[in-house]
C-alpha cells in the first residue's frame, strides 16, 4: 500500500481490523510504502475503503502469498452459516 504520510495511522488501524500483519514500512518522499499480509476474505472490499480513507490518494497491489488456517472463532462462524444455509 502506498499512502501519503498523513494517512498512515488510519491505514495501519484498518489493516489490524482486517486481521492484517504489517511486514514492513518504507518512506518514499512524502509517502509511506506499507507491506502487509491480509487474509483475502478481509481484503476483497479494500479499494473503495482505501479511496475513502485517503481521499483517493492511496494505491495498493496484492498477490496471493499462502494458505493459512482460519482462527477457531471464525471457523465456527463459517460452519454455523453453512449449516444454516443447508437447512
Amino acid at each position: 500500500i502506498t499512502t501519503p504520510d498523513d494517512f498512515t495511522g488510519d491505514i495501519m488501524g484498518d489493516l489490524n481490523g482486517r486481521r492484517g500483519r504489517v511486514l514492513g514500512m518504507d518512506s518514499a518522499g512524502r509517502n509511506q510504502l506499507i507491506k502487509a499480509q491480509v487474509p483475502m476474505a478481509e481484503f476483497l472490499t479494500y479499494a473503495p475503503d482505501l479511496r475513502s480513507m485517503t481521499g483517493g490518494r492511496g494505491i495498493y497491489t496484492m498477490k496471493f502469498s499462502h494458505y493459512e488456517e482460519v482462527p477457531a472463532q471464525i471457523a465456527e462462524k463459517i460452519v454455523a452459516e453453512a449449516k444454516k444455509e443447508a437447512e
